[in-house]
């Protein structure tokens, strides 16, 4: 039913855009939905709060679209939604169709539901999200007032270089090697998709053929699921550590979306995880009271981070060796020395190597 009502919004609202040159608002579309109601009756079985959120899911999805047009990104223009496209509804208030009893979610419309709660729930809820995955379904609840529960101060600092021969290189040379989720389960991914499409689906009262198939794309549908959360898993764990062991972390400012466009690397950029590693590691630091700084990525492989000298090397160099102050570590962990130099000149507690600011003029054959 709700993509159903995302499809028809959308429709309206290109439709009044192109034909009539004139905005649909939220409003607009959630004064229909009494009207909306006595056409299609099994409306009338989901809460107040539950529609008017698709409506907003539609407005915010035309403003993403024109603001990366204008930032030359890929526009991706908002489509019509499958059956199981995005199988989620959100209540918009908590304690308005949505409450908590002594562990127990209770929602209007579908009653009292045991929930197996990863952890306490602190702060106070403020919406309530239904989702469903591969595995069954989950209630996701935002908070707002979270208490912080700072740290000790442990007077450590580091800086971290992303790479795919270790996720993350510290300052101190420690390098934590991701466990390559993607690429270990290839071969289980080139089992399962076959025998999703070899499945054929049972027609008139021969069921077997029908439940076989739904077994087989059950199986498909948990494969990348098992992926995503080991991968998630490791993420947490290492950013954990880090977060425990230093006041201050400091990594490069880069995007990963520009660098998967190397499609030599893109399946093992990917398959790392750098952008979901980033966003857990700075919600854990923003919730321990520690600080994670995003400093600039030039030169920081190129420089020696005992001289400050720049000399050019490729990316198959995997070895720092500078001629001029006989400094000899890996490349990676140089990198991490430039980048926690960065990230203290950029709290103002220190300098960084003086080659990262020279013109590019300065490199050294």
């Amino acid at each position: 039913m709700l993509p159903e009502l995302y499809n028809a919004a959308r429709e309206e609202r290109q439709a009044a855009g192109q034909q009539c040159g004139v905005r649909v608002t939220v409003a607009g579309h959630s004064a229909q939905l009494p009207a909306g109601k006595e056409v299609r009756p099994e409306y009338r079985d989901l809460h107040s709060q539950v529609l008017p959120d698709v409506i907003v899911r539609v407005e915010r999805a035309f403003p993403a679209f024109f603001r990366r047009v204008q930032a030359g990104e890929k526009p991706g223009y908002p489509r019509c939604q499958g059956v199981n496209r995005d199988p989620s509804f959100t209540y918009k208030q908590f304690g308005n169709g949505a409450t908590l009893d002594t562990g127990f979610l209770v929602l209007s419309q579908l009653g009292r539901i045991t929930v197996r709660w990863s952890r306490p729930v602190a702060g106070t809820i403020k919406t309530v999200t239904l989702s469903q995955e591969a595995d069954g379904w989950y209630a996701c609840c935002s908070c707002a007032a979270v208490p912080v529960a700072s740290l000790e101060p442990t007077g450590q600092e580091t800086g971290i270089d992303r790479g795919l021969e270790a996720l993350a290189t510290l300052a101190d040379g420690t390098m934590s090697h991701h466990p390559r989720c993607y690429r270990k389960a290839e071969a289980s991914l080139r089992r399962c998709q076959p025998l999703a499409a070899r499945r054929k689906q049972g027609r008139h009262r021969r069921k077997q053929g029908r439940h076989r198939r739904k077994q087989a794309v059950e199986l498909l549908a948990k494969a990348p699921q098992t992926i995503r959360r080991q991968r998630r898993d490791f993420h947490h764990k290492t950013a954990r550590a880090l977060v425990r062991g230093h006041d201050a972390i400091s990594h490069e400012d880069v995007q990963p979306a520009n660098m998967v466009r190397n499609h030599p690397l893109a399946k093992s950029i990917s398959d790392a995880g750098w952008a979901q590693f980033l966003t857990i590691l700075s919600f854990k630091a923003a919730g321990a009271g520690r600080s994670v700084v995003a400093v600039p990525p030039a030169f920081t492989r190129q420089a020696c981070s005992g001289c400050g000298v720049l000399g050019k090397k490729g990316v198959s160099v995997r070895w720092q060796s500078c001629p001029d102050c006989g400094a000899s570590l890996h490349r990676d962990h140089n990198a991490a020395l430039n980048i926690r130099a960065l990230g203290k000149k950029q709290r103002g507690e220190g300098h960084s190597p003086q080659a990262l600011t020279q013109a590019d003029g300065s490199y050294v054959a």
